[in-house]
């Protein structure tokens, strides 16, 4: 048996339920997933930039994908993430595959936290996920607000995410 699979079916049959509850709340409890492990590291930095470096190395490390790539934009509101060879993939596609779009990326989650618990940040979710048509990588758009003050900026996130491409703006961490 293919545990890998096995765990991932699990996680996808978690996900559709939760994204199908009623009262639309147990959705958003989705994002303390996957948050064990990174708070079990050592994760340190004082900028958004090195935690975020920190937890993909440590992410890297442990086999959960091969490398991440970052970029903070959007008036410092948009962390885009773009995560290749990520142990979590097939879930995302078994959702897909079952109609749903997906909403929750462990890594991300992984991510969020330490911006939360480590440098103070007021609040981060997952806005978007977008999984590549070769099904090697999945983009990951991540509000990130460091103070009450930051929510609701607004920036046009597809132009960020455009001129972030044509300027190779990207930070990529690998093991």
């Amino acid at each position: 048996m293919d545990q890998m699979r096995y765990l991932n079916d699990l996680l996808a049959r978690h996900e559709e339920l939760f994204y199908h509850e009623l009262s639309d709340c147990a959705g958003w409890k989705t994002e303390f997933i996957g948050v064990d492990f990174i708070q079990g590291q050592d994760i340190k930095g004082k900028t958004p930039g090195e935690i975020v470096t920190n937890c993909a190395r440590a992410i890297a490390a442990a086999g959960l994908a091969k490398s991440v790539s970052y970029a903070i934009a959007g008036n410092d509101i948009l962390l885009c993430l773009d995560v290749s060879g990520c142990v979590h993939l097939p879930k995302e596609i078994t959702l897909q595959q079952r109609g749903i779009k997906p909403y929750n990326c462990l890594i991300a989650n992984m991510i969020n936290d330490r911006l939360i618990e480590v440098l103070g940040f007021e609040s981060a979710y997952v806005a978007h996920i977008h999984i590549s048509d070769d099904a090697g990588h999945c983009r990951i758009q991540v509000a990130i607000y460091e103070t009450p003050a930051k929510i609701g900026c607004v920036s046009d996130w597809a132009e960020e995410i455009k001129r972030l491409d044509a300027t190779n703006g990207w930070k990529k961490v690998a093991a």
